[in-house]
């Protein structure tokens, strides 16, 4: 049987997947697929422990210098945060304990829209190093407000891209990638993410931040981590891609049709209640 199937729930499902990356990750790596580390907490142990001893054992296992901390068994941006320093981990530890629904614009050291908090609270928190991407930003044009230019400074070659992935298990391929224009902040918010006129897509990405053959790279290397994770139907993968390789750098395991829709229904069946 293959990681993904219609049986189970979706923290088994989550689960499961997350182990086959960690277990193929190796075997990836040589195909220029690379995992981000992570390190993955219970609320209740941060809830109790010492911010700064926390700070330091986080940096010290993921090795950087700038976090970004987001729920486990999430799929989108809910409690997604980039974290600069000890007072930001503080202040997110705290919107945790006290159950924020939200957490307000620049409430933390880097500049950042409304961050919405999972509801219900979520028990398991991953940490994983904050992958630095240059703003991609559509400027009008001073002569001609109907034309665009498109800015993007391109000091940090990693681009984030979306992908849909297409198949039969074992011959999944990839569909064009997609950027998507933030409007502040290094995270996507919710409504940038999900809200039809809000977000931006840029469907294929331009020349000017991917070239063809790169592009085409990227593809394959989202295909192979598709099949690796033996998808099959039809899914969405998140992931980190470098703008002159193609070198893939996959976030948390994809969301799949069937369990992405269970877990709206009960969601709504929750909050009706």
């Amino acid at each position: 049987m293959g990681v993904w199937e219609c049986r189970g729930d979706v923290d088994d499902m989550w689960d499961r997947a997350a182990r086959c990356i960690r277990e193929k990750a190796s075997e990836l790596t040589d195909f220029g697929v690379l995992t981000i580390n992570k390190d993955v907490k219970k609320k209740k142990d941060l809830l109790k422990m010492s911010i700064s001893d926390l700070w330091h054992d986080l940096k010290s296992k993921l090795h950087c210098d700038t976090l970004c901390v987001k729920p486990g068994r999430d799929g989108c941006s809910t409690g997604v945060a980039r974290l600069c320093c000890e007072r930001d981990l503080a202040f997110y530890v705290n919107a945790l304990q006290d159950c924020l629904p939200r957490i307000p614009p620049n409430s933390l050291s880097k500049a950042h829209g409304m961050i919405e908090m999972p509801n219900p609270p979520l028990e398991l928190l991953i940490f994983e190093p904050f992958v630095e991407t240059d703003d991609i930003v559509v400027a009008s044009k001073s002569s001609n407000e109907n034309a665009h230019n498109l800015l993007w400074k391109g000091d940090s070659r990693w681009v984030e891209v979306t992908v849909g992935v297409v198949g039969k298990r074992g011959s999944m391929r990839s569909l064009t990638p997609s950027v998507t224009v933030k409007e502040s902040g290094g995270i996507l918010s919710l409504e940038e993410k999900f809200q039809g006129g809000t977000g931006i897509n840029l469907t294929p990405p331009p020349p000017s931040i991917m070239s063809s053959s790169t592009l085409e790279r990227c593809k394959k290397h989202i295909g192979l981590i598709a099949n690796t994770l033996q998808l099959e139907g039809f899914s969405r993968i998140d992931a980190f891609v470098h703008a002159d390789t193609g070198e893939a750098l996959s976030e948390q395991p994809p969301l799949y049709p069937q369990h992405f829709f269970r877990t709206l229904l009960d969601l709504a069946s929750e909050r009706s209640m």
